[in-house]
């Protein structure tokens, strides 16, 4: 919107307000909190969303819940010169125009896994934990029973309207979020021919990572980026980090993928990556680690280096721009569950903040006006931010009182502002004293109340931040499934009626 057009909505409105100066005294509407938000409010009134987008990028935070949000807001501010504590900080996509609350159970789970959530993105429709891009019919782990109940997803109908599509993820690339927008499987871990049973074999199911490289040129992915390079290649192969590959096929699937389809290309390093030619290249395959790609925090430790999700964001969106019909871009950010899971909470926020960048990077990329720009999770975690911390307490901190004393709980040693219902950091007995313990350390493990071996996900909703034409519909609470509708409508890929 016009700045100027702006300025004057927000001086009428003030003005109005000054109008009524006993309901609204001058102190009140003088503040800059007032003033502010006055002007977001008078911004979004003026919104005038279009209905279809030419390009759509779905952007998923893996385990990227609520208060994951809250707290890497916070951290991000904090790292920010001239802060007033960080609690006033936006991650980029927080000031979307549009946003709703989404419903992530599963069909046979209260609290959902990443397959069952992604499926329900990607095809519209709910399904089972365990299971990618397969109906509720299906059995987990039974291949016969997936047999003709194979769902239809945004990929496949955005390939078939001759669209380019992509897909980027910090996890494997054949995990179960990405892999649910290109394969079809009664069970998530069956990511290479390794992992498929004798019956799966028998009944003509494939794994995952071939699932991905053997499709037809017209239904390839023009965009692969992200870990599981082991997945991908013969277990008497050694990659370029010294691992072997875990295929007993003898396939080696990253020459597949630079045979089959026109100008195309394999990457496994950050040279690799950096010496791309994106105007020559039209299908890129990069896998940068042998399972998952490093935590943000931990990225520059990697042997052959690793590009970050911004930079892996930007290259594939300038591959998918050569399309003059449009693009379909899903970028996961998987790792954020990943530190959840490890109870880590400083390498989880780290990530979300890398997410945010990869969005700004994205926004700022595209153009506004035929670019639909949506933000999720797949699920929330049992990450909770708790105590009274006073204002810009170090969120990774322990909890210090508005007077800045240390708050003591009731065993008389103190205690961090983030924690989780459960996992690896639960004390059983006699809590430790974290006096002297730097909880900021990149290693610190939060502590737990139950013990787990891994954190769990979470049941609660999650947050849909959209902006761009058709993100009017992400409004309310709204079913997981729903996403893959507003993407289909805005987008006009077919394949349903309305």
């Amino acid at each position: 919107m016009n700045i100027k057009k702006l300025a004057a909505l927000v001086s009428c409105s003030l003005m109005s307000m000054a109008a009524n100066a006993a309901v609204l005294p001058t102190t009140q509407t003088d503040s800059q909190w007032f003033k502010d938000s006055a002007a977001n409010v008078a911004a979004k009134t003026q919104l005038e969303t279009k209905a279809h987008a030419k390009n759509v990028i779905l952007f998923v935070g893996d385990g990227m819940g609520i208060s994951t949000l809250t707290a890497a807001r916070i951290y991000q501010g904090q790292q920010m010169a001239g802060n007033k504590g960080g609690e006033e900080n936006f991650l980029s996509f927080e000031q979307f125009p549009h946003t709703a609350l989404v419903k992530t159970y599963n069909t046979n789970q209260q609290t959902p896994d990443s397959a069952g959530t992604m499926t329900a993105m990607a095809t519209g429709v709910k399904s089972k934990a365990g299971a990618i891009s397969v109906s509720d019919a299906s059995l987990r782990g039974n291949c016969l029973s997936s047999k003709g109940n194979e769902l239809i997803s945004l990929v496949d109908l955005a390939n078939a309207k001759g669209l380019s599509t992509g897909i980027v993820t910090t996890a494997r690339l054949t995990h179960a979020t990405p892999a649910a927008t290109y394969a079809h499987t009664p069970e998530r871990d069956w990511e290479s021919d390794a992992n498929l049973p004798a019956e799966a074999v028998a009944n003509g199911c494939t794994d995952i990572a071939s699932q991905l490289v053997m499709r037809d040129e017209a239904n390839a992915l023009s965009v692969a980026m992200g870990g599981g390079r082991s997945y991908f290649i013969p277990n008497d192969v050694t990659d370029g980090e010294n691992k072997k590959g875990k295929r007993k096929d003898g396939q080696d699937l990253t020459k597949a993928w630079v045979d089959k389809f026109s100008n195309a290309a394999y990457v496994w390093n950050q040279a690799g990556f950096d010496a791309i030619d994106t105007a020559a290249t039209d299908h890129l395959l990069g896998l940068f680690n042998p399972s998952h790609m490093q935590y943000e925090t931990d990225r520059s430790d990697d042997v052959g280096g690793e590009p970050s999700l911004t930079e892996m964001t930007a290259k594939a969106l300038e591959i998918l721009k050569k399309n003059d019909k449009g693009y379909l871009l899903i970028v996961e950010a998987g790792r954020i569950d990943h530190g959840h899971h490890a109870g880590n909470a400083k390498r989880a926020l780290i990530d979300a903040v890398e997410l945010s960048n990869a969005v700004k990077a994205a926004v700022a990329g595209t153009d506004p006006d035929d670019t639909l720009v949506m933000v999720t999770a797949d699920h929330s975690h049992v990450f909770t931010i708790a105590g009274y911390p006073k204002r810009g307490n170090p969120i990774l901190g322990l909890v210090h009182n508005v007077d800045g004393s240390l708050a003591i709980a009731d065993d008389n040693k103190p205690y961090t502002t983030l924690a989780y219902t459960n996992g690896p950091g639960a004390v059983e007995g006699v809590r430790d004293d974290l006096t002297s313990v730097d909880t900021q350390d990149k290693d610190f493990m939060q502590q737990s109340l139950i013990p787990l071996g891994s954190e769990t996900h979470a049941g609660e909703d999650i947050a849909l931040h959209a902006t761009g034409p058709g993100s009017q519909l992400a409004q309310g609470v709204i079913e997981q499934n729903v996403i893959f509708h507003i993407i289909n409508q805005a987008q006009q890929l077919g394949g349903t009626k309305y």
